[in-house]
């Protein structure tokens, strides 16, 4: 084989055309992959639609990549031809900057991050540098781990900065926005005995149904107060509206957690909201530490996905139906 294919964006606000590529080589300390599924991501909407500014052109979106190794560059180890394997957001670190030296590599000066800054998964191969792939093993159906990718991960993450220093039934968590990552991080957070609480689009009675289905002990629109204060809530709706709604929501020092990574204007609110050691905080990419740790629990937590599954061709409907809140847990691409 020699040619490989991709969607491409050629602009920002322009759909994605299908190209026939020449096959790439792995690079030194690289992997190319035969992609197996991806996953369609908010993010890749943010890049698609111009709101995340500074995109590799043309691209190839994607960052939740679940494929097979197809050649092995000079260096790498740990890898073998065939071998299932995992490419997240983050796609590499300096290694040498203030935040890469304190463990911090998720705010790298010198980031690159797949299908923004370097193609990613919308494709039927792609290459990744060898140190930020995961083994994933053979359990599982590579549509269904594709999400884990992302927005397993930044739910993951978010989740540990919401919940850091409650345990177990004591734990009430909100979540704003019930969609692939909500979905994903409910099922971890239910099984660990945190009572989860959805919050949804005022009258998306399918939505908050499924939410319930997969362990919430209520859920209701975001405009609606929960039936009691909760210890931390995480907005991954892209709606700076709901951090004031989520304000509201938690108790004396509770924390407010922006899972997204990009959101319209907060709205001006009253301090009082903030007041009594309440925290907003963002969370900004992730980790490799983060990665490692959730791939190894979202197993032992039975954690499944509902996806829908397009042919790669079909990617720009898979990301309208994501805009137009048509989808019920992730849309993911099959080459």
């Amino acid at each position: 084989m020699t040619t490989m294919r991709a969607m491409v964006l050629e602009r920002p606000g322009m759909p994605l055309d299908m190209r026939e590529r020449a096959l790439p080589a792995a690079g030194a300390g690289e992997l190319l992959i035969e992609v197996k599924a991806c996953g369609v991501c908010r993010t890749d909407l943010h890049v698609v639609d111009g709101e995340l500014t500074h995109p590799k052109l043309p691209l190839v979106p994607g960052h939740e990549v679940v494929g097979r190794v197809a050649a092995i560059g000079a260096g790498v180890s740990g890898f073998s031809i065939g071998e299932r394997v995992g490419v997240p957001w983050l796609g590499a670190t300096c290694g040498s900057c203030l935040f890469c030296r304190e463990g911090a590599e998720n705010l790298c000066d010198a980031p690159v991050f797949t299908g923004y800054t370097r193609d990613g998964g919308y494709a039927s191969h792609t290459v990744a540098d060898a140190r930020y792939c995961f083994a994933l093993g053979e359990h599982g159906d590579d549509a269904e781990i594709a999400p884990w990718l992302c927005a397993g991960l930044i739910g993951w993450r978010s989740y540990r900065m919401a919940g850091e220093g409650k345990t177990g039934k004591d734990m009430t968590l909100g979540l704003y926005g019930f969609g692939a990552a909500a979905h994903i991080l409910a099922q971890v957070a239910s099984w660990q005995g945190r009572r989860v609480f959805a919050f949804t689009r005022k009258g998306d009675s399918a939505a908050q149904d499924f939410a319930r289905s997969l362990g919430a002990v209520w859920a209701g629109a975001s405009e609606d107060a929960p039936p009691e204060p909760l210890d931390a809530a995480i907005i991954f709706a892209p709606v700076g509206a709901l951090v004031p709604a989520a304000l509201k929501a938690v108790k004396k020092g509770g924390r407010v957690v922006c899972g997204g990574i990009h959101m319209s204007d907060i709205p001006s609110f009253p301090y009082a909201l903030l007041w009594e050691e309440r925290h907003v905080m963002s969370v900004a990419n992730l980790t490799r530490a983060d990665a490692r740790e959730f791939l190894d629990i979202a197993p032992k937590a039975g954690v499944t996905c509902e996806v829908t599954r397009y042919p790669l061709a079909r990617a720009n409907e898979a990301l309208s139906d994501l805009r137009d809140g048509r989808l019920q847990g992730a849309a993911v691409l099959i080459p």
